[in-house]
């Protein structure tokens, strides 16, 4: 079946999961005191402040909140409101150039040749959205945040819920099995295929160390980078 649409996934993906574990997290843990007491007022933070807060009922102390908040980094909890305030924490580090998003060699020219070639690409991650376009806008490869053309986070659903892949094909306006999601998470792909949408794994071996072959890979094509990947056409 040809595929008319691209998705990604970014961690593990596009991007090596260390970059995200060893130095974005641990950014973040360091800021979240004095960013929440520099920015705590502002609507958009307290905002993602008071979902934690009445998340937990007991919650009245903004310094008890970033306690919880740190936690949750440690224990890399997907949580929206954890990666919206990540994500804002994370601006500022890119705005003031102390880091720069890291992407697989492989990645940058197959996202720009299948841009070229007119394929939409949409981004789907556990982080959220201001954080996904911070990432691509400020890579190692430069700004390629205008290659795509949408961004889905986990407002959308889990990524491991096969319903949030029907409602990201709706919300792009193409049949599910158009769409080609890449990522390095079987259980991810398991959802997607179950909706419908191909699907590929990126089983790089600086993440995954013993490749995921045979009935590791339940079904799924396998691809060692994204220059291996083929797509399907008519």
């Amino acid at each position: 079946m040809p595929v008319s649409t691209i998705l990604t996934d970014i961690e593990g993906t596009t991007s090596s999961i260390s970059f995200v574990k060893d130095v974005l997290f641990p950014y973040a843990r360091r800021a979240l005191p004095g960013f929440v007491r520099e920015h705590g007022d502002d609507p958009e933070v307290r905002r993602w402040l008071d979902v934690v807060a009445t998340e937990h009922g007991s919650i009245c102390s903004d310094d008890v909140i970033v306690e919880t908040l740190q936690g949750w980094i440690d224990q890399d909890r997907k949580h929206t409101a954890l990666k919206a305030l990540q994500g804002l924490i994370w601006e500022a580090g890119y705005r003031d150039a102390d880091f720069t998003a890291h992407i697989y060699p492989d990645a940058a020219p197959a996202l720009r040749t299948w841009h070229a070639q007119g394929y939409p690409l949409y981004v789907y991650s556990s982080g959220s959205v201001p954080a996904q376009k911070l990432f691509f806008g400020h890579s190692d490869a430069g700004d390629l945040s205008p290659m795509f053309s949408g961004w889905f986070d986990t407002e959308v659903g889990g990524k491991r819920e096969a319903a949030s892949y029907r409602a990201i094909a709706g919300r792009i306006g193409v049949p599910p099995g158009d769409i080609l999601f890449l990522s390095d998470v079987v259980e991810e792909l398991d959802a997607a295929r179950d909706a419908g949408l191909q699907t590929c794994l990126i089983d790089r071996r600086d993440d995954y160390p013993a490749p995921r072959e045979g009935d590791a890979a339940r079904g799924h094509v396998r691809v060692d980078s994204f220059a291996d990947i083929e797509l399907p056409t008519a």
